[in-house]
C-alpha cells in the first residue's frame, strides 16, 4: 500500500511556485522545495513522479497568475493596450514568472504561431477584441497582434531583467505608438 501523502498536489504546486516567483526556475530542486515545504523530499514524490512533473504544475500555476492579471482589465477600453499594461505590470512585480513563461519556455518557438499556441486563451481573447473594437478580420487581427506582442514582450523583458524600469505613462505612451503605428501601416496595405 503506497503511503499516504502528507501534502496535496495544490499545496506543493503552490510551495514551488513560490520557489520560482522568488529564485527563479533553476532554483526549482527537490531539495529547495522540500525545504520550502518544511520537509525532505520524500512527501513531494508521493505526489507527483518527477521534478518535470512539478515544473509542468508551476507552468500552468504561473500562466493562471499570468492570466488573473489580464482579466483584470477585461472590461476597460481599451481593451488590447489594457492587456498589454497588464502583461508588462507582470514582468515588474512577477520578473521570474515572467521570465518562466515567456523567456525560458518559449525558446523552442520556431514562429509565431508557436508563440501564440503557448499563450493561451489571453491570446484568443485579443483576437476576438481586435476583430471585434477595430472591424479586423481574423488575418489581420493576428498580423496585428503578432507585432504589438512582440513590442510589448520585449518591453516586459527589459523590465523583468531589470535593465529598464518605465514608468506607466511611459508604457502607456510606447504602447500606443506601436498601436498606432501598426494600424497605419496595416491601412495603407503596406504590412507585409
Amino acid at each position: 500500500m503506497p503511503p499516504k501523502a502528507k501534502f496535496t498536489k495544490e499545496q506543493i504546486t503552490k510551495a514551488a511556485l513560490g520557489v520560482v516567483s522568488e529564485k527563479g526556475a533553476q532554483a526549482l530542486t527537490a531539495k529547495e522545495l522540500g525545504a520550502a515545504l518544511g520537509t525532505s523530499t520524500t512527501p513531494i514524490f508521493t505526489v507527483f513522479n518527477s521534478m518535470q512533473e512539478v515544473q509542468d504544475e508551476v507552468m500552468l500555476a504561473a500562466m493562471e497568475r499570468f492570466e488573473e492579471y489580464a482579466h483584470k482589465v477585461a472590461h476597460i477600453k481599451p481593451v488590447f493596450k489594457q492587456v498589454g499594461m497588464q502583461m508588462i505590470l507582470f514582468a515588474k512585480e512577477e520578473p521570474k514568472l515572467y521570465q518562466l513563461i515567456f523567456m525560458s519556455s518559449i525558446g523552442e518557438a520556431q514562429t509565431f504561431d508557436d508563440i501564440y499556441a503557448h499563450l493561451g486563451s489571453v491570446a484568443d481573447e485579443c483576437l476576438d477584441v481586435l476583430q471585434k473594437d477595430y472591424d479586423l478580420k481574423l488575418d489581420s487581427a493576428k498580423l496585428l497582434f503578432e507585432h504589438v506582442w512582440i513590442h510589448t514582450f520585449g518591453i516586459g523583458a527589459l523590465c523583468a531583467t531589470g535593465m529598464c524600469d518605465f514608468y506607466d505613462d511611459q508604457i502607456a505612451d510606447m504602447l500606443t505608438q506601436d498601436f498606432s503605428a501598426m494600424m497605419m501601416l496595416m491601412k495603407s496595405g503596406n504590412s507585409n
